[in-house]
């Protein structure tokens, strides 16, 4: 996408809390996330979670990035990475990688918001950005995500399990998208014979502690694999050259990437600002 689409992307997540790009990635990309689900999903052994929030009726895989370059290319989707950033910045990071897939009979999630854990007053700055990529059409019909547009300015969360005014948020697959970790948004119920399956590909701003614990949900040995960019979004650099150092230097050190800059070097006597 050019810089004007980018910043209108951004612009329409500031206005009403979401935005959707059409034709982010390929869909010979998403038919094989689909299988490859379908195989860790007997391999791993996964069932629904059963409890009001994760669904009696929906599968989901956790730490997918442990999981091959079918997922590793994720995070690090130019387009969708670049609208990230434009609400969060480019110390953002990946909060969490999983896969949902709603089957028939599931009904609609309860409405929430992804930050609403964080205790702090609202409405603030974005300190979550969540996406959620279309592996198969979403539709009304088959629980495609609910919003609230604008709700991400509400002064609060939504009470868990009220009834709420929505809109789905229907898109074809290969599409991605984006809302602020503000919105008030679930799942949507599925009253079709078809499962609908969806990546939420989620970050969070570099200050803020991760959904999954990415450090050690992945083993070093994997992530000097990633390229350094991913290697940033796990966890491996640092935040304004400070949040999450290791003894004055960026956990890259470790992976043996070269240490960035830190603040420390940007306050040593004769370096000018």
């Amino acid at each position: 996408m050019t810089d004007t689409d980018i910043r209108a992307h951004v612009e329409r997540i500031g206005a009403e809390g979401f935005t959707i790009i059409e034709d982010a990635f390929d869909v010979a990309w998403a038919d094989a996330i689909h299988d490859d689900l379908d195989r860790l999903e007997r391999d791993l052994g996964i069932e629904p979670a059963g409890n009001s929030f994760e669904g009696a009726q929906t599968w989901r895989i956790y730490n997918l990035l442990a999981h091959g370059d079918l997922y590793q290319r994720i995070p690090t989707q130019e387009a969708v990475l670049r609208v990230v950033e434009g609400v969060l910045d480019a110390g953002c990071l990946i909060s969490s990688l999983s896969s949902i897939a709603i089957g028939p009979g599931e009904i609609a999630q309860p409405i929430h918001a992804d930050d609403q854990l964080i205790p702090i007053p609202k409405p603030h700055p974005p300190t979550v950005c969540n996406t959620m990529w279309a592996i198969t059409d979403f539709t009304e019909a088959n629980g495609a995500t609910r919003l609230v547009p604008g709700s991400h300015l509400a002064s609060d969360s939504p009470a868990y399990g009220a009834p709420q005014e929505t809109i789905p948020a229907e898109m074809a697959k290969g599409s991605v998208l984006v809302w602020h970790g503000s919105l008030w948004h679930g799942g949507g119920a599925n009253a079709t014979n078809e499962r609908r399956y969806g990546v939420a590909m989620n970050y969070c701003a570099g200050y803020i502690r991760q959904q999954e614990n990415q450090q050690l949900g992945l083993s070093p040995d994997l992530v000097r694999t990633f390229p350094r960019r991913l290697q940033e979004l796990v966890g491996y650099g640092t935040y304004n050259g400070l949040i999450g150092h290791i003894n004055k230097k960026s956990p890259g050190a470790l992976l043996g990437a070269a240490d960035g800059r830190m603040v420390w070097d940007a306050a040593a006597p004769g370096v000018t600002q």
